[in-house]
């Protein structure tokens, strides 16, 4: 991710590109898989750590890489699992791989209520299809729905044992 990537005001990511290796480890940009360009709206508080790290850490070579190897380019993926495993080692954590903090977003949308369509944009998917088959059982039914909406029914109409309990 480069800086430009980040627009702090609208608090977005714009993600349009990503990085490969060539052979012989040199780097090359291209555009993500699946033509999967996308805006990723973020909370503030992402936006302060980005702010932060560019303050203290700064940024790597001229196109103002946000990570670096060291020598201006992105740093390799074989670099980033390293740091990620290592990471866990210091932390005591137990540890999981960084590809499982994408299915995690993306369960904390739907859990948040968010539709199909608002996740297949945030994770980049080509078609709402493969957002589906993906994370289908993580909706919430039509049943349970309708049991939540009958439960709020009852709860506006009808006391609770515990609120009569409390008044008597």
């Amino acid at each position: 991710m480069q800086v430009g990537d980040v627009d702090f005001l609208r608090r977005q990511i714009h993600v349009q590109r990503q990085v490969q290796r060539a052979d012989g480890g040199s780097v090359r940009i291209t555009p993500p898989r699946y033509g999967s360009e996308r805006v990723v709206f973020v909370p503030d508080e992402l936006i302060e750590m980005i702010a932060r790290h560019i303050e203290q850490i700064g940024v790597h070579g001229d196109e103002q890489w946000l990570f670096g190897n060291g020598r201006g380019e992105p740093p390799h993926q074989n670099t980033v699992g390293h740091w990620w495993r290592s990471l866990f080692r210091r932390s005591g954590l137990e540890p999981f791989r960084l590809h499982d903090l994408r299915h995690f977003s993306a369960s904390g949308l739907i859990a948040a209520g968010c539709d199909v369509v608002t996740v297949q944009r945030a994770l980049g998917h080509a078609k709402a299809t493969t957002t589906l088959s993906t994370y289908s059982h993580l909706w919430p039914t039509a049943e349970d729905r309708t049991r939540a909406a009958a439960s709020d029914l009852m709860r506006s109409i009808a006391p609770s044992r515990e609120a009569e309990a409390d008044a008597g």
